[in-house]
């Protein structure tokens, strides 16, 4: 294999004197990187001359899924192919940088890829020009760069094109204006890729020294489990205190009621301790315990406000993600990945391939003018004018938002959930319609709403009655947030002065509760509140944490594993400075900072390379080996007849033998449902899951008997054609039972055999 060079636009900055702070573009001397390749060296490429008399333009792209629709879009002079993400990658078995070069990294074509390069290179030399028309974020950007390399682009050739939304009119109008590559984001993206090799291929073989082999650890992710873990310790040392609560039940002469709460003592706030204190109040509110010269309970006062509430604005990735696990009970990865089949377009029938949302990662909520207008119409001819506020909602993107792409929207208004229902599978359906409907409510009218507060004076208590009533409906005629406002019933019109009767005292006790444990929701919402993270990353450190058996989950709060408490224990005494919230948020913008041409590439890696070994350094010369104690599992090693014993490593929880070293036997942790395997019937069906983490129920004699199902197994058998019986569980209504056997008429959709 030859090395040669491979010009790098990453600039750096050369200047000896090392300042404090962020460096000012323009400082220093500036110098050009020279990455490698390792690649057979050979003849640079060609175009064709003269070129073929059917020559057309090429665009690539990254998802072949939208290839088409494009092609359709751009006519008969276009092809469009698909690069199918990454073609060039650093190095797997190396380490790929070489940092004291000042970081330059080495790139190889991707193996699996080799096929479609030359593919790729075979199209470009007989096209008329290229069209570089990958995703419009830094990993696009980087993409394209790579693309620029292997087809021999000079990157500052107008040759890059970008579009937010996969219709022909926003296509045609990036064809007619292409531009330069964005060498800035390819520099912010290569930083990110060169921050997460270094922790990985210094940090991560250190853990499998001290800890367990197979492990890794991830700069982002990391911080993400440390959240989880301190959460965790939070709620153990919480101790709950006792309070108490006291409502009353009034009447008026007239017969209504008026359901109330304690609010003031004398005056002042409310604060019952003790049962006690509890039941003397209790007793001074009775009716029954005052005697004959008592002033009557009196109502003293009746507030009523109106009160306007908002629509939100149209989602951004982290808000759509959390308002997906909250509404339609979808994790972060499934939300992604149903978007991103919105964004690059569904066959729509006669309309051919038509892509529904705009681009789905974004942290803006930015909409264009065009499509407020239109969301305007839309609304004033389907709801009526005065559901239209007298100005279009303008919503602020925060300062720390890169602000590159429009919120999430749907394409056009045209195309209605109930018009593209038949084309789109369920829960494309319902992620579209909840897109549709939260942008078209982001421009509708407020909800109006009177509150109400009637306060009744008891002797030295002053309880209070709260409701209200919505006088105009607003956006939630057609959205209402995942977390809404507590509902208050309506209360009856009555006026100040009135003497009403008690007819109930409730005292109630309570204890104050410990923090929540992380749901995938929250933990988006901590992780972007506190800059970890760009909205593209969200979904990939949910999934990595619990890949790697760190988390768990548990009614859908994430769990710390022992495993994972073990590495966020070291990782916090040997690496304070890298793995914490603060320096994580400072180094994401930092690479802010390179994609805007306020610092360089080399300043950042250096910066944070200068903290990151000297704390590299102490561990590997400090950290003692950790060891794992095993938990009895009460079972017995069929081996040697020592206890067996759980342990974990980089899949997860196992079973050893206590004996270990002298007996190695291990087994994986299953759950026997005690079901006769219906192929073979010797074994009995046992819980197991898939590489990817998928359970699965298969046969405990495999690989003799390979039988498997996906749906959990019922000990019944189906009248029909005899086959085992599996059931389905749903959010609500009784869990059904359906045949397991896909022929039979009772494994339709909908046919229930039996209920439970």
């Amino acid at each position: 294999m030859l090395e040669f060079p491979i010009k790098r636009t990453i600039i750096i900055d050369d200047s000896k004197k090392k300042k404090r702070g962020r460096k000012k573009k323009g400082d220093g001397e500036k110098t050009v990187i020279h990455g490698t390749v390792n690649l057979p060296k050979k003849e640079p490429l060609k175009k064709l001359d003269p070129l073929p008399k059917n020559a057309k333009n090429l665009v690539i792209v990254e998802s072949p899924a939208k290839a088409k629709t494009i092609e359709r879009f751009l006519g008969s002079g276009y092809k469009v192919m698909a690069s199918r993400g990454h073609l060039r990658d650093l190095p797997r078995n190396q380490f790929g940088v070489n940092i004291e070069d000042g970081f330059v990294p080495t790139y190889t074509n991707m193996w699996d890829k080799r096929k479609l390069i030359e593919d790729l290179q075979n199209e470009y030399i007989r096209s008329k020009k290229v069209y570089l028309a990958t995703d419009p974020d830094r990993e696009g950007e980087a993409i394209s760069w790579h693309l620029a390399h292997l087809l021999e682009i000079d990157p500052h050739d107008k040759c890059r094109i970008m579009f937010h939304e996969i219709t022909k009119k926003a296509i045609l109008e990036a064809i007619k204006d292409p531009e330069p590559i964005d060498l800035k984001k390819v520099d912010a993206q290569q930083a990110r890729r060169v921050l997460d090799r270094i922790v990985g291929y210094k940090l991560s073989p250190l853990l499998w020294k001290k800890v367990c082999k197979g492990l890794s650890a991830g700069r982002v992710q990391s911080v993400a489990v440390r959240l989880i873990c301190e959460r965790e310790e939070a709620i153990k040392a919480f101790v709950p205190e006792e309070y108490w609560t006291v409502s009353g039940t009034y009447t008026t002469e007239d017969g209504l009621t008026l359901p109330t709460e304690l609010t003031k003592i004398d005056g002042k706030k409310a604060e019952i301790p003790t049962q006690e204190a509890a039941e003397t109040i209790a007793h001074d509110l009775t009716w029954e315990s005052r005697g004959e010269t008592h002033d009557p309970d009196m109502i003293v006062k009746v507030e009523k406000r109106k009160r306007k509430r908002q629509p939100q604005p149209p989602f951004t990735t982290s808000t759509m993600q959390q308002e997906c696990v909250s509404k339609l009970n979808f994790g972060a990865k499934k939300t992604m990945m149903l978007a991103q089949q919105l964004y690059e377009g569904l066959d729509m029938g006669d309309q051919g391939h038509v892509g529904l949302i705009t681009y789905m990662r974004t942290d803006s909520v930015r909409i264009n003018d065009d499509m407020v207008q239109a969301a305007r119409e839309f609304i004033t001819s389907n709801y009526g004018e005065e559901y239209i506020p007298e100005k279009p909602r303008v919503y602020k993107t925060k300062q720390t938002s890169q602000d590159a792409h429009e919120a999430i929207r749907p394409t056009s208004l045209e195309l209605t959930p109930y018009k593209v229902s038949e084309f789109l599978s369920r829960d494309q359906l319902r992620l579209y319609t909840l897109i549709w409907n939260r942008f078209l409510a982001s421009q509708m009218e407020s909800v109006e709403t009177e509150h109400m507060a009637i306060i009744i004076e008891s002797g030295r208590y002053e309880l209070r009655a709260a409701g209200y009533k919505v006088l105009f409906k607003g956006f939630t005629e057609l959205y209402e947030d995942a977390k809404k406002d507590k509902t208050l019933a309506e209360l009856p019109h009555i006026s100040a002065n009135t003497v009403v009767h008690n007819q109930a005292v409730t005292p109630q006790q309570h204890f104050t509760q410990p923090p929540a444990r992380y749901t995938e929701a929250s933990l988006i919402k901590t992780l972007e509140e506190k800059g970890i993270g760009r909205p593209s990353t969200y979904a990939p450190i949910m999934d990595t944490i619990q890949n790697r058996n760190y988390v768990e989950k548990k009614d859908k709060q994430f769990v710390p594993t022992e495993l994972g408490v073990i590495i966020v224990d070291l990782l916090k005494k040997y690496f304070a400075q890298i793995i914490n919230v603060g320096f994580t948020a400072h180094m994401e913008e930092e690479l802010d900072a390179i994609e805007q041409g306020q610092d360089t590439y080399r300043h950042v890696l250096q910066e944070f390379y200068d903290i990151f070994k000297p704390e590299m350094d102490e561990a590997e010369e400090k950290m003692e080996k950790v060891t794992i104690s095993g938990q009895d599992s009460g079972q017995v090693c069929e081996l040697c007849g020592a206890p067996m014993v759980y342990k974990f490593g980089r899949f997860g929880k196992f079973l050893a033998c206590s004996n270990f070293p002298e007996c190695r036997n291990t087994k994986a942790i299953v759950e026997d449902l005690g079901i006769t395997c219906p192929k073979c019937g010797k074994g009995t069906l046992i819980k197991r899951k898939s590489k990817r983490g998928r359970v699965f129920y298969g046969c405990s004699q495999y690989p003799e008997c390979d039988f498997v199902l996906w749906n959990q197994p019922v000990d019944k058998k189906c009248p029909v054609c005899g086959s085992i019986m599996i059931v389905k569980h749903y959010k609500k209504g009784p869990d059904k039972i359906f045949c397991s056997n896909a022929e039979c008429e009772n494994h339709k959709k909908g046919e229930v055999v039996n209920e439970e």
